[in-house]
């Protein structure tokens, strides 16, 4: 059976009166268990982990995290369902396996997290970008990141021919791999498009050798994708930035990640 039609037999009875969607928060709630299950297991997470989940909503993926974690800390921006889900897991938080928060990941302080984290979330789709840079940036980085986003963004970052910004700012920290795809009556409200679960695994700051290095592959990144019709050599002269040894008629799409890592290094500037 496809995973399109089991969703529909699968799909949990929940009142729409107890979880009604929030737009403003983008809320598009997982109702499928068999799709929060094999996202938990997809993360890999060891039995001593701790688990940072950004929104966990009614909770359908915090049950599966906390069956095969020591602890996952969940941060909820809707203060209804905070409460909601304070009833839901009594126990587990009475003996500490689940740290409920209430608050906006935009304001969240990551170095509260203890190193060596996990994030695993379904997230709003339109703080895609910010949460990865939030994460990727930090001084506290996730050791990976399991993330239910849009399927055409997962397959840009982990599977498109031609690079992005945002392609190419996540594989310079980690190695992004799309796992599985979600359709979309998986979720309540449906949203418009597929989804699909993006894993970035191996996360460090091992491409770059200073803070500086880090500044300067970004700076270089955002001139080289200022214009698309022009050529990257153009871009970046346009910003007063080294081109190296760029082909001449390349465009910035067409450059991978070892290219502007190069460029992003001191012997050329």
């Amino acid at each position: 059976m496809s995973l399109q039609s089991d969703t529909a037999s699968r799909v949990m009875t929940i009142s729409h009166k107890k979880m009604q969607a929030k737009k403003s928060l983008g809320q598009n709630f997982l109702m499928h268990a068999r799709i929060a299950e094999r996202i938990a297991l997809s993360a890999g997470l060891t039995p001593d982990a701790v688990v940072f989940e950004i929104g966990p909503g009614t909770g359908m993926l915090t049950r599966e995290l906390l069956k095969l974690t020591r602890k996952v800390v969940a941060l909820e921006a809707d203060h209804e369902l905070f409460e909601r889900l304070q009833g839901d897991f009594v126990s587990e938080i009475a003996d500490g396996r689940l740290e409920l928060l209430s608050g906006d990941i935009r304001t969240f302080d990551i170095a509260s997290l203890p190193k060596g984290y996990a994030l695993v979330a379904n997230i709003p789709y339109y703080l895609t970008g910010e949460i990865f840079r939030m994460f990727l940036t930090a001084v506290n980085q996730p050791s990976s990141m399991t993330l239910l986003v849009q399927k055409e963004v997962a397959e840009r970052i982990a599977r498109a021919k031609k690079e992005s910004i945002l392609s190419l700012s996540v594989k310079a920290y980690g190695t992004p791999r799309l796992e599985f795809t979600v359709p979309r009556g998986a979720f309540s409200p449906a949203p418009n498009v597929d989804s699909a679960v993006l894993i970035v695994r191996n996360i460090s700051r091992a491409h770059f050798k200073t803070s500086a290095e880090e500044e300067r592959f970004f700076a270089l990144l955002h001139a080289g994708f200022a214009h698309k019709r022009k050529f990257v050599r153009n871009n970046l002269a346009d910003a007063g930035l080294p081109a190296g040894d760029i082909p001449e008629k390349a465009r910035a799409e067409d450059l991978p990640l070892a290219a502007w890592l190069a460029l992003a290094r001191p012997g050329y500037l």
